[in-house]
């Protein structure tokens, strides 16, 4: 049985779901887009991904093309059609379509379409080996467009030399991963991540770990790192909307924490997970 998706007002097969060769997401990828994580059924930080796209889209010059109770609505109703006891739901929303001009005009009729996926999010996390690449992403890294040539290209040189993503570096210091917000742990116990900028995404995930990071008393430090800083750092992780908090056991070749995901990274992600099942709708 196939996928139920969501195309612009209609639930369809995924066979028979159809985008115009002329929208805007296609031709220029005029678009933003959201993940947000289902556990046990349920919508993970539903409320941050819906604030997140309202500031990406104003940011574009576009505004919701549904009200926030119709998304979530749409969001309900695709994990029920399909199912999904773990995964993720995608959603895009393209300024719509028009004849191919790089100006746009105003008040499109725009494009939303949705789709879930199905994949584990609680199993044991043995870690990740990552290898770092230039930044050769847009300047607007903080509003989360379809403009993810770069990061594939990135993350698909990781696994064409053995590893499983890149950590990318611009001016000397790590922005973030391919698809993730990156972290490290010094030998004194401080977690150290990138400071907010337009040079990374928001991540929604990042806030909430952050948050519960400052509630287990674990010291924060925002400021950018350098790939030698993380290569001597006691452990390393990154965080994403449906990888919760993953570890990172092995940059550029040297390994931390002697190959083995660390003690930090592994609390953080059980406590993750415990709130999200106490917030989750």
């Amino acid at each position: 049985m196939s996928r139920i998706v969501y195309v612009n007002g209609a639930y369809v097969p995924e066979e028979e779901a159809t985008v115009s060769i002329f929208d805007r997401g296609f031709l220029f990828a005029d678009a933003v887009y959201e993940v947000c994580a289902i556990l046990d059924g349920k919508i993970c930080e539903f409320e941050g991904h819906v604030e997140r796209l309202i500031r990406s889209l104003g940011e574009l010059d576009m505004g919701m093309p549904v009200s926030k109770e119709e998304l979530l609505e749409i969001h309900r109703e695709l994990i029920k059609r399909n199912n999904v006891e773990q995964g993720a739901i995608y959603l895009q929303i393209t300024r719509g379509t028009a004849d191919r001009d790089f100006v746009y005009k105003k008040d499109m009729k725009q494009t939303l379409v949705m789709f879930t996926q199905a994949k584990g999010l609680t199993e044991e996390k043995a870690g990740i080996r990552v290898v770092s690449a230039p930044d050769i992403r847009w300047g607007r890294r903080d509003i989360k467009t379809v403009q993810l040539l770069a990061s594939s290209m990135c993350k698909t040189m990781a696994k064409a030399a053995g590893k499983d993503d890149a950590w990318l570096v611009q001016d000397g210091f790590v922005t973030e991963g391919s698809s993730s917000n990156a972290y490290i742990v010094t030998k004194d116990g401080k977690i150290v991540t990138r400071n907010l900028s337009t040079s990374i995404l928001h991540g929604i995930t990042r806030k909430a770990i952050l948050r519960l990071a400052a509630e287990l008393d674990m010291e924060i430090e925002e400021r950018p790192f350098t790939i030698a800083e993380a290569q001597d750092a006691a452990e390393a992780f990154f965080t994403a909307a449906t990888a919760f908090v993953y570890p990172v056991i092995e940059i550029d070749g040297v390994e931390l924490n002697g190959g083995k995901p660390g003690p930090v990274a592994k609390r953080l992600n059980e406590v993750y997970i415990e709130e999200s099942r106490k917030s989750y709708i």
